[in-house]
């Protein structure tokens, strides 16, 4: 193939990959109170999160896990602002629900310039990237982001100054957590590729593992600015194990 053929043929995978976007961002605009249950559901009171954690504090008897009671009333204050946050967090939904669509078609154009063990080792990063991304961002919006907002949403400096949460704020703080940890939980992926390419081994990891451990309770301390130990745990455990499945990969890239 000469060189517009390939552009030919790229662009006809990028017109495939809008068509699918679209046709699925379509869909989630149509479905816009299922959409916005699943958004907005962190913000109430009845949210599963908080059940469990009711559960387990009475359970353990540990007072710092129990949820008090908390109503949180989110505002709009431009007159398109509904409209435009309904219009970007449908496309949001329409890109990651055609992601491995997106992801398969891209693949598909770049796997005939590879080599048989490229292909391979290509098509696994990008199974197990995609994995844990999607995992890093589960972990927001179950654990990381319903606590941050809560705290954030209630905290006051004075009983005189009342909180009116913006509309957009709420979706820019669940996208900005939401992108961060699915960025975290690639932690492995990238350890294995530097293993590859010989900057890591699994004796310099050992040697900081203290090292990585405060690094993930100081992390966990800046995206949860709660009082509570236990939820500082709760998000730091997911970081330090990652970072000992970091230590297994590389240790066997090594080999």
């Amino acid at each position: 193939m000469t060189f517009w053929d390939h552009v030919d043929e790229l662009r006809k995978v990028l017109f495939r990959i809008i068509i699918v976007t679209g046709v699925l961002m379509l869909a989630a605009f149509c479905f816009k109170d299922e959409l916005f249950s699943i958004i907005l559901a962190p913000k109430e009171n009845d949210f599963i999160v908080y059940q469990w954690f009711d559960r387990i504090g009475n359970a353990l008897h540990i007072p710092g896990l129990s949820v008090p009671d908390f109503h949180i009333q989110l505002i709009n204050t431009k007159l398109s602002g509904q409209f435009l946050t309904h219009m970007s967090v449908s496309l949001y939904a329409g890109i990651v629900l055609a992601s491995p669509y997106i992801l398969y078609q891209l693949f598909r154009f770049v796997s005939p310039a590879l080599y048989a063990n490229e292909r391979r080792y290509s098509l696994r990063v990008v199974m197990w990237g995609y994995i844990l991304f999607l995992l890093g961002v589960l972990f927001s919006y179950f654990l990381v982001f319903p606590f941050t907002f809560r705290f954030l949403a209630l905290y006051q400096v004075s009983a005189e100054v009342e909180n009116a949460i913006l509309l957009s704020s709420y979706i820019d703080t669940l996208t900005m957590l939401s992108l961060m940890l699915g960025i975290t939980f690639e932690i492995p992926i990238l350890a294995w590729l530097f293993a590859k390419l010989g900057f890591l081994t699994s004796t310099f990891m050992r040697t900081y593992r203290k090292h990585a451990i405060i690094i993930a309770l100081v992390i966990s301390a800046i995206i949860t600015p709660t009082s509570d130990a236990i939820t500082l745990i709760l998000v730091a455990a997911p970081m330090s194990l990652l970072y000992e499945a970091s230590i297994f990969i590389v240790k066997r890239t090594n080999k």
